[in-house]
């Protein structure tokens, strides 16, 4: 070998060790990264969902940059999860509607093919294709939230504040607790103490539940529970008689629908699969979506129709796999455009 072969080798050697060695820890093999991790902008707004391991979706096509596309982790509320969430910065002009009217049905499909919006979700709650919950668009109520609720098993008829989310006349998105009186209709600070199986209490009026003031929204979808309201969790689905006689299974695992506002103004429409449409995915309780939109920021959020009814779509194109094998056929929907 020759002399200037054995200086290389040497040399080579040398710099092996001195690199292993820099590269150590406590006498260890285990490298240490000399630069900071990868970290998101604090000042994003979607900061909060990207470092819980939300992805962003490309493959629907091209959308407005103001809205943004983002699919769960495989894990959230320790439950295996397809869930979906479509943000929409209301800063730059985003466009929310309520879509559908006090009758008549249409698949989410039938939505977009007549408003050709970017984001499609299914609205309130329906029975024999009439609205059950309010929808209110250019300021006039096209249909207010179901005004009774009659429980067979009792005989007894209740008269529930329920829930609405939407644009307020003073350009804030909020959810409130609403009930129509007379063709007025009034907002609540709490909503009026119902309970399953206590007495009925009286029909809500402009003095009843206490701090009632007229409503005033320009665009809104109703239906139920509250969960989230002025940053702090909710869920009245108790006094909102939407318990286990409801129908709505606020304790059991379905797939949901839900509407929120972040204090960032993101408008977050959030949808999830369940009943095992894919293997091991049961979907969640009204308690777990509360946390989970808390997470995400929001400081005002609403459930909206769930089950079989839960289908977002964006640019026309499914998300999740609708529980009843295909679209249902809904009377209200919700949009971004």
């Amino acid at each position: 070998m020759k002399k200037g072969a054995k200086f290389f080798i040497a040399y080579a050697f040398i710099g092996l060790v001195f690199s292993t060695s820099s590269c150590s820890k406590d006498n260890t093999n285990t490298p240490v990264w000399e630069w900071e991790d990868p970290k998101v902008d604090a000042t994003s707004p979607d900061s909060a969902i990207i470092v819980q391991g939300w992805t962003l979706q490309t493959s629907y096509g091209d959308l407005p940059s103001y809205i943004r596309v983002y699919k769960s982790p495989a894990t959230l509320q320790g439950k295996s999860a397809i869930a979906y969430i479509a943000l929409a910065d209301m800063n730059k002009n985003a466009d929310f509607n309520v879509l559908g009217n006090s009758k008549g049905y249409k698949t989410p499909s039938d939505f977009y093919n007549e408003e050709k919006a970017s984001i499609v979700m299914n609205g309130g709650y329906f029975w024999a294709g009439s609205s059950l919950s309010m929808l209110c668009r250019d300021g006039n109520v096209v249909s207010p939230n179901n005004q009774i609720e009659y429980r067979q098993s009792a005989k007894v008829l209740y008269y529930p504040t329920r829930g609405a989310f939407g644009l307020m006349n003073d350009g804030t998105y909020k959810v409130n607790w609403i009930y129509t009186n007379n063709g007025v209709t009034y907002s609540y600070p709490s909503p009026a103490n119902n309970k399953s199986g206590a007495s009925p209490l009286q029909m809500p009026s402009s003095s009843f539940p206490a701090g009632a003031t007229v409503w005033k929204a320009k665009t809104a979808i109703g239906a139920g529970p509250v969960l989230i309201k002025d940053g702090k969790y909710i869920n009245s689905y108790a006094e909102e008689l939407f318990d286990s006689d409801s129908g709505i299974g606020p304790e059991s695992n379905n797939p949901r629908t839900a509407i929120g506002i972040t204090k960032q103004n993101q408008l977050i429409f959030f949808v999830c699969e369940g009943r095992n449409m894919t293997q091991g995915v049961v979907g969640f309780t009204l308690n777990e979506v509360a946390k989970i939109l808390q997470s995400l920021g929001c400081t005002e959020a609403l459930n909206l129709d769930g089950g079989g009814s839960s289908c977002m779509l964006v640019n026309g194109k499914g998300t999740i796999k609708p529980s009843d094998g295909k679209e249902r056929s809904i009377v209200t929907a919700v949009s971004l455009k």
